[in-house]
């Protein structure tokens, strides 16, 4: 079994910067970043695979959010710029030690409990 826990979300002006941490207690493979809105279905934010040289990311979040991982850390980031509105949503880490890229929220075996972000205009 393994436990995520998210961490750095907070309250941001539009326009400004927060960056996401995810520490793993064991090994993984696939990492990502989904996030839930109130009153939408949870998404798909970004992935990265086991040795950071896949990324993907949603076409909302395209030049604005990296994801990162280090490995010797068994943490993920999530750097997030030029933040908006719309970015709003509890930021939920995924892991699963599956070696294929997915962006289906089912294909993540592993969840952490999720983490604020709030985007003020």
């Amino acid at each position: 079994q393994v436990q995520l826990v998210e961490s750095g979300g907070g309250l941001v002006q539009a326009g400004g910067s927060l960056r996401l941490s995810c520490a793993a207690s064991g090994r993984t493979f696939l990492m990502a970043w989904f996030r839930q809105a109130p009153g939408k279905e949870r998404e798909f934010v970004a992935a990265i695979n086991w040795n950071g040289g896949t990324l993907h990311y949603a076409d909302s979040v395209k030049g604005r959010f990296t994801i990162s991982r280090d490995n010797a850390k068994n943490t993920v980031y999530l750097q997030m710029n030029s933040l908006k509105s719309e970015d709003t949503a509890v930021y939920y880490c995924a892991a699963d030690r599956s070696l294929a890229m997915s962006f289906e929220r089912y294909e993540y075996t592993y969840w952490g409990q999720g983490t604020q972000v709030t985007v003020s205009s």
